[in-house]
Parts: C-alpha cells; structure tokens; sequence
C-alpha cells in the first residue's frame, strides 16, 4: 500500500511539474491559420499600423491581439478592439478643442476598417472576436460570421456597421456574450429577432442603439434565453411589449431598456426579477404613479427611472433598498418630502432628483443624509428641487461629495465654513439661489480638487486677500451677478486652466490688458458683459481658443480689435467704440470665418460698409443698428 501510495504522489509531483513547465510556453502558430490572418489583415484598413507584427513567417501567437492555446498553437482569441475609447476619458469638466480634437484623432486613427475577409473561418478553434470601436464604414455584418461554430463571445459594438443583422448569428449555439451595440446613427436594423432564440447559453446581450422597430416580438424571442444576465436594448425604438405572463430570464442581474416608448405602465414582468442589480428605464413616457410593484426588487444597485411622467408622491418603499447605489428619478412630476427612512440607505454612492418637488428645508435633507450615507455619497443632485431655508454645517459631513447641484432653489443667507471640509467636491452649483452673504478663502482652503463653480444670481460678496492663491484650478467659474469688484480679482489670474469664465453684472471697473487675456490659454468662453469695463479692447487674434465673447453693455471705446478667425459668437453691443468697422471685418480676408453671431449694434462705428461677408459663410445673427454707417450690405 505504501509502495502505491508513493508512486501516486511521484506521479502527481511529476503532473505539477509538466504544468508548471508548459504555463508559460506553446507551439508556433499553425500555419494556415497564419496565413489566415495574414489575409484577413490584408483586407483590412489600419492607419496607425496596429498589426505591424502580423507579418512574415513568424509565430502569430506572438502577433499583436493574438491569443493562442498553448498546447495546441491554436489561434482562440483576436482582440482588436481600438484601444482608444474616448469614454474614457470624459469628466465633468468642458473639453477645449484641442484636447478634443486630439483625443477624437488618436481615436479615430487607430480604427481599423476595411473588409472583413472570410478566411477568418480557418480559425477553426476561435471562440473570442472583438472588433469594438472601429470603423467598418456601414458595410453590413459577415453572414459567414454564423458559422464559427466554438465562438463564446462576439464584440461589434461601435464598430461602423450598417444593415440587417444577418439571422445567421442564431447559429452560433455557444455563444454566451454578445454585443451588437451601437449608436442610433448606425442604421443597424433587426427584420425579426427569431434568430435570438438558437442562443440558448447566451448570458449578455446588447443590442443598444439597434433599431427593432419592425421586429413585433422581439420580447418573445428573448423570453427563451433562460441563463441570460445582462440584457441592454436602450435606444432601440422599442414600443408598447406584447404582455408576458412570466419572464424566463428570471435569472437577469441588469436590465436597460432606457431611450424607447414601452407604453404608459412598467410592464408587471419585471416585478418577478428579483435579482436584478441594474435597473434603467430612463425616458420611455410611463405615466401615473410609480408601480408599488417595484418594491419586490430590493438586490437593486442602480435604479434610473428619471425623464418619465411619474406623477405619484415620493416612495416610502425606497427605504427597503438597502443595497443601493444609484437612484435617478429626475425630470418626473413626483412630489413629496424627502423620508426620513431615507437615511438608512447607508450604501448610496448618487442620487439624482433634479425637478422633484420636494417642498422642503435644505437643513432637513442635509439631516437626513448626515448618517451613514454621509460616508459614501459622492453625487448630490436636488436642482430645481423647491427646496428652501438656509444651508447648515451639516453639509461638511458628506466628505466624500465630488458633485453637488442646488441650482434653481430658495436657499438663503450664508454659506457655513464647512463646506470646505469637501475635500472631494469637483462639481459646486449654487447659482439661482437667495444666497446673500459673503464667502472667503476659508470656504476654499481645502478644495484641492475643484474644476467647477456655480454661483450667479445670487447676492453673494467674495471677499479674498489680494495675494490669496487658490488651492485649486477651476475649468469652469460662473459668478453673474455677484460682487467681485471694482477690479478684475488677482486670485483670477493664477486660473491657467479655465475654459470657461462667466463674471456678467459683477460690478467690475476695470480695463482689459494683454495680461489678463493672457491668464487664460484654454479659454473658450468669456462673458464679462454688463459691467464697467472700460479703455481699448486688446486685439483678440492671438487668444486661439477663444470661440465665445460677450463684452456688452460695458464702457469700452476706441477701435474694435482683430479678431481669430475661429472666434463663433461675439458681442460688443451697448459700447463706445468707434471708426471704421472696414479692418476689423476684412482682416484676414482670405481666411475662412466660424462667425456665427455678430453684436455690434448702439456704438459710435461710422464708414462705409466694406464689402468683405464672402468669408462669413456661417453668420446667421447680425446687429450693426445704431450707428454711423453709410453704404449698404452687399450679399
């Protein structure tokens, strides 16, 4: 027995060693897979050269997005998705156009397009094919795509493809992910979706974007898919589903059905899908109260049922979530005070109820969120959300906010200190409001991460040291309204990365200098109308990011400046400036304009009118009334 016993544990120490040996090597390629592929990429369009290892006699398991079995050399894998995603790389700031003109181009570059050659089928052994974010310029998808019979996984989302779907995928008999995904201007259609059926193991299906319009029981179909987990059909068109008695999909954990018009009621089907952990029903038109029937789906994470018409009163019920994370009920006609019950959802990362009518004290709902959701929260989003009465120091206790929005409400009096205590906050609106008193460093000491700030319309005074240097470096600052004078405020000088710059109406008695322009070389937006700006307006040519520029209803005289030819919307209305307008409008003649709006009007301007519109293709708004000038506008 010992002898046995001996030689199993040699055997098992000798099975150990062969696997550990052989983890990290395989056999070359086959080669008629290799020449498959070589083929395949020859058909292919690949401006950023991506598969440039793909050449020669060499390994191609060793080829760029290749993935082959180690023992066999058998190709299993092709990843050739573009590796640029723009999602990636959104905030909640404004992108200047160079930033977005940069990224778009990367993007754009590294798609591959081109044909998609049949020899893919000599890849006999394939069960993972992502061709995601690339650009197949509105070819349809390969019919013969259904007969690579071992795939588990097929990614063509965003990917340029047009046409009917062909039925042919409903062979694909082990397929288990499956995204077809695409935005609403693809013009990918499904005649029917019989097709779905023959996938039996599939386990996450995305059609999003996908116009099912024609296809009559596109429910029915999907019914059959009984392991599915993830099911995505946003933006598909998708009207009034025929009434199921049961879901089979009883096992889905995410459900996106927002973007289409599915009838005045949430379908009671969905009350029975207990486990589903994602929920969007965003912008589909139901109406009436919020179904009680909901309540049953307590495992939920994310629920979105924001831009209906919900008309009922808040859901007490929300208070049994007590997993969740995310909660949108924003753009519905839902009344009613915040539950106190409300504050045992202590896992709530977002809420978003922008126009519910809550009626009620901003001190009572930050009371209710100053518990244990105070820990998690990061998104706060109550604009135009009726609420009243004056903001406490309760708001330092949400520490990990990085999005507050109080825009549109009755807040009044004063700003507590607290609020710098958020030392994750990115995102602050309090524009809108009847705030009215003063705010100094102390409220931004510690707001290292601040991108942008919103507080026009109110009667706030901001009160800073002449040599305070912010801790942060905002993107966007919006202060109509409130008082920053009589001069343009240093602190605004050390803002490198502003795009966007709001001080209208803020009792500014200033000039304007090179310097200041100077300050801001991301600017994008400038609005420093009704104020009391005065002296020479600086030539603009040079300030190349500038597209928007109010400077009316100020003081300024002398002549208009040079501007940039990428210069869109400007007005210098209700000013002093005078001469000619002859320079100033045929500078750079032979330059294309982006102008699309011109204020000129109640100025001193005199001279004749030049005849330099031909460059002005995209004017649409002109105003040159109320002055001197003589001639006529020719087209």
């Amino acid at each position: 027995m010992s002898i046995v016993v001996l030689f199993l544990e040699l055997l098992a120490l000798a099975t150990i060693n062969i696997c550990f040996c052989n983890r990290n090597t395989h056999l070359n390629c086959i080669a008629s897979e290799r020449e498959a592929l070589l083929r395949f990429k020859h058909d292919l369009k690949d401006p950023s050269n991506r598969l440039a290892s793909w050449k020669g006699d060499g390994d191609c398991c060793s080829w760029a997005g290749v993935v082959c079995d180690n023992l066999t050399g058998r190709v299993l894998q092709l990843h050739l998705q573009n590796p640029w995603d723009p999602y990636n790389y959104t905030d909640i700031g404004f992108w200047n156009d160079v930033e977005y003109d940069s990224v778009h181009e990367a993007y754009e570059k590294s798609m591959l397009g081109g044909k998609i050659n049949p020899f893919l089928l000599d890849l006999k052994d394939l069960i993972y094919l992502n061709l995601s974010n690339n650009d197949f310029e509105g070819i349809q998808i390969p019919r013969f795509l259904g007969s690579m019979g071992k795939l588990r996984y097929l990614d063509l989302s965003e990917a340029g493809f047009s046409g009917m779907i062909p039925h042919q995928l409903g062979n694909l008999s082990y397929l288990k992910y499956l995204d077809l995904g695409c935005n609403v201007y693809s013009n990918l259609y499904a005649e029917n979706t019989f097709w779905l059926s023959g996938l039996s193991l599939l386990e996450h299906l995305d059609l999003s974007g996908v116009d099912l319009s024609t296809s009559s029981e596109q429910l029915q179909a999907i019914n059959n898919l009984s392991v599915l987990k993830v099911l995505k059909l946003s933006f598909c068109q998708l009207s009034n589903f025929p009434p199921l008695p049961i879901a089979n999909f009883s096992s889905l954990t995410v459900l996106d059905l927002s973007g289409n018009q599915l009838g005045d009621t949430i379908p009671s089907w969905m009350f029975g899908l207990n486990d589903l952990v994602f929920l969007s029903l965003f912008e589909n038109n139901f109406r009436g109260p919020i179904p009680d029937g909901l309540q049953n789906l307590t495992s939920l994470r994310h629920f979105d049922l924001s831009d209906n018409d919900f008309n009922s009163a808040f859901p007490n019920w929300l208070s049994k979530f007590s997993l969740l994370e995310d909660l949108a009920l924003s753009g519905n006609k839902i009344e009613g005070r915040l539950p106190r019950s409300f504050g045992k959802l202590c896992n709530l990362k977002s809420i978003c109820l922008f126009g519910v009518k809550l009626n009620q004290s901003i001190s009572e709902v930050l009371d209710i969120f100053s518990g244990c959701i105070s820990e998690g929260l990061q998104v706060l989003d109550l604009e135009r959300s009726q609420l009243f009465g004056h903001l406490t120091d309760k708001l330092g206790k949400l520490k990990n906010l990085s999005y507050l929005d109080l825009h549109n409400n009755s807040i009044l009096g004063s700003i507590p200190f607290s609020m710098g205590k958020l030392l994750s906050l990115e995102f602050l609106d309090l524009s809108y409001n009847k705030l009215d008193r003063s705010i100094s460093e102390i409220h931004f000491a510690n707001l290292t991460k601040l991108l942008q700030f919103f507080a026009s319309h109110n009667s706030i005074t901001l009160t800073f040291s002449p040599d305070w240097l912010p801790p942060f470096q905002l993107e966007v600052l919006s202060l109509d309204s409130c008082l920053l004078g009589p001069k343009f405020p240093s602190w605004l000088h050390s803002q490198k990365n502003l795009e966007m710059l709001e001080i209208s109406n803020s009792t500014i008695v200033d000039t304007i200098s090179n310097r200041f322009l100077n300050s801001f070389p991301r600017i994008t937006f400038l609005n420093l109308s009704h104020n009391r700006i005065h002296g020479e307006l600086p030539n603009l040519v040079n300030v190349a990011t500038l597209r928007s520029l109010f400077l009316n209803s100020n003081n300024l005289s002398g002549p208009l400046p040079l501007l940039s030819s990428k210069l869109i919307d400007l007005d210098l209305s209700n000013n002093s400036f005078s001469g000619s307008i002859s320079q100033f409008l045929c500078h750079g003649k032979n330059e294309l304009k982006y102008m699309e709006l011109l204020y000129l009007k109640d100025n001193v301007l005199s001279g004749e009118l030049p005849n330099c519109w031909v460059n002005y293709g995209e004017l649409s708004y002109l105003n040159l009334g109320n002055n001197n000038f003589t001639g006529h506008l020719e087209s």
